[in-house]
């Protein structure tokens, strides 16, 4: 009849879709899914299968984790010594009211396992510094973010990385900015008015490193008020170091979908 004909018209379609949907996109339905549109499941399993290391989760380092997380990045390795705090309130993306206190590492990997509980996070709740740098091995990792503050710690994570032939991405200065539009990648010796990324210059001269990914902003450091005879305190918004940590994750994620080395 009609009736039947059309019924096995239609069973028919919804068999061709489910094989469509299971030989393109294995990931329907899941929080690949979005993702996998745009990049592949093999693109996706590139991502499953990868290794990070971030150093720092603060302002840049915990947006730039989440994006990995989000993005389906199946192990994550975090250093950070500190807690959370009343002044990471404004723009870390771990700082709550209900984490003051506790471990920035500690909050990051529960925050992951939440969005993605496939996920692998190891929680390293230490500075790095050149006098430690020994006991930590990121020789197998896939990719290395450098989200520190301390410059010494920043040289000497940078030099390890390029010894071990690991690549890494850096970030140079977020504070002290309103102006988030600015951003750009490139190599830290075609850089100017970061004044942060004006030491790296020097100093990873010096150490006969002749180029490093970085990213930075274009944009003047705005002069924070400081009473006479203090160290003034970097002053910040939650606007500007997000968009670093988005892009250092969107340039980790492209460079691994390339088979970057």
């Amino acid at each position: 009849t009609a009736a039947a004909g059309n019924v096995l018209v239609l069973s028919k379609l919804a068999y061709l879709r489910a094989l469509f949907y299971e030989g393109v996109y294995m990931y329907e339905d899941t929080m690949y899914h979005r993702t996998s549109l745009l990049i592949g499941d093999d693109g996706i399993e590139k991502l499953k299968n990868s290794h990070i290391w971030i150093f720092g989760v603060g302002g840049v380092g915990s947006y730039a984790g989440e994006a990995l997380v989000r993005a389906g990045v199946g192990r994550l390795t975090v250093v950070d010594h500190d807690v959370v705090s009343t002044t990471n309130l404004n723009r870390q993306l771990i700082a709550l009211h209900s984490t003051i206190g506790k471990p920035k590492t500690d909050v990051f990997a529960q925050r992951a396992v939440d969005i993605n509980p496939g996920i692998k996070v190891e929680c390293i709740n230490r500075c790095y510094t050149p006098d430690n740098s020994g006991e930590f091995d990121f020789s197998d990792a896939d990719y290395v973010i450098d989200a520190i503050d301390m410059v010494t710690s920043k040289i000497e994570l940078i030099s390890k990385a390029k010894a071990c032939g690991v690549p890494i991405v850096s970030s140079m200065g977020t504070g002290n900015k309103l102006d988030n539009m600015h951003f750009e990648i490139t190599d830290i010796y075609k850089t100017s008015t970061d004044p942060l990324a004006k030491v790296m210059r020097r100093e990873l001269k010096k150490r006969g490193i002749e180029n490093l990914d970085v990213v930075y902003s274009t944009a003047q450091p705005i002069k924070p008020p400081c009473e006479e005879g203090k160290r003034p305190t970097t002053a910040s918004v939650p606007w500007v170091p997000s968009v670093g940590g988005l892009i250092i994750a969107g340039k980790v994620i492209e460079d691994i979908l390339r088979g970057v080395n």
